[in-house]
């Protein structure tokens, strides 16, 4: 099999458009200061001190009393001792009087956090709703800028702690609410996704994500805290994570076995004890388990002859922010 990256998604079904990436990693690690496409110009204060209660579900979350300005900004937190860089998004229609959602994108194999901010289908979907979206870089592994999954693609790399201190960050400086935070990602984003639903439940409410599968190698140990939405999209010509499962050998010495769309699908049912079967494929090609325990949503949308592309925000998103932490 190939490369399990290429870079980001590009628009709409995203596929494999990008370079390799790695470069694009540098300009991610810029520090706190500084927007990348020249937004956020006011965010160096930090929280600015605390203002007043937002009102939207988010319980009695206190927003910043300086509003962050519309546009991406270059971020680090430190994590184990590392520099760790990400892209924070603020759509223009954010105005940090109330509490919003929080949505965490994860890039593929050799790609960065700038690059998907660049290629992510979210925020053409996600910004009318005032949502916060964060692009977080991985570290260089035998393959590139990878994620730590378990059995690939970055050894003693903590990416779940990297995921709180980021949420962490950026509640600091926007009105987040607790409540509705959520993981995507682009092939091994996906599996970065995959691996936060079954690690980190207690802060991801939901997560969506494509062209990758829970593993063989460390599925025994996928135990959510609790019951977690999942949307997954799959192609059934994908050549690198193949819809039917397999071995992949793509990062030298982390070889790893895809479960398989279906059976991902179906472990997901089973994890989130849905009692119910499978509905029939909408026009879409969206299948969802029905009798999920807390009322949870297990879903796989299947794209006859799709390759190895992005996931269709404009059906995660509906999904996703309809579901909350408890």
């Amino acid at each position: 099999m190939d490369n399990m990256g290429g870079g980001s998604p590009g628009a709409g079904n995203g596929g494999m458009a990008g370079g390799g990436g790695e470069g694009g990693t540098a300009a991610g690690s810029a520090g706190m200061s500084g927007g990348e496409n020249g937004g956020a110009a006011g965010e160096s204060g930090g929280s600015g001190g605390m203002g007043g209660d937002g009102g939207s579900g988010g319980g009695s979350v206190t927003c910043p009393s300086m509003p962050l300005k519309s546009g991406d900004t270059n971020r680090t937190v430190q994590v184990g001792g590392a520099n760790r860089s990400y892209v924070l998004h603020v759509p223009a229609q954010y105005d940090g009087t109330k509490p919003v959602p929080l949505v965490v994108d994860f890039h593929p194999l050799g790609g960065s956090g700038p690059q998907e901010r660049n290629g992510s289908p979210y925020p053409r979907v996600t910004d009318a709703d005032g949502v916060i979206m964060a692009f977080p870089s991985g570290q260089s592994g035998p393959a590139g800028y990878a994620w730590n999954v378990g059995p690939c693609c970055v050894a003693n790399v903590d990416d779940v702690g990297f995921a709180r201190a980021l949420v962490e960050d950026v509640q600091k400086v926007a009105c987040i609410d607790p409540k509705r935070i959520y993981a995507v990602g682009f092939s091994m984003g996906g599996g970065m996704s995959h691996y936060l639903a079954c690690h980190a439940a207690d802060l991801f409410a939901a997560v969506a994500p494509a062209a990758f599968d829970l593993l063989e190698e460390n599925v025994g140990t996928c135990k959510p805290a609790r019951p977690i939405t999942v949307v997954s999209f799959r192609g059934t010509g994908d050549p690198i994570v193949p819809y039917n499962g397999g071995f992949s050998s793509v990062v030298p010495d982390m070889a790893i076995t895809f479960l398989g769309a279906k059976s991902t699908f179906e472990k997901w049912g089973q994890l989130n004890e849905c009692s119910g079967g499978a509905s029939p494929e909408d026009g879409q090609g969206c299948t969802k388990y029905s009798g999920c325990k807390d009322g949870v949503d297990v879903v796989l949308c299947t794209k006859q002859g799709g390759g190895h592309e992005a996931g269709n925000a404009n059906i995660a998103w509906p999904i996703l922010k309809q579901h909350t932490l408890p």
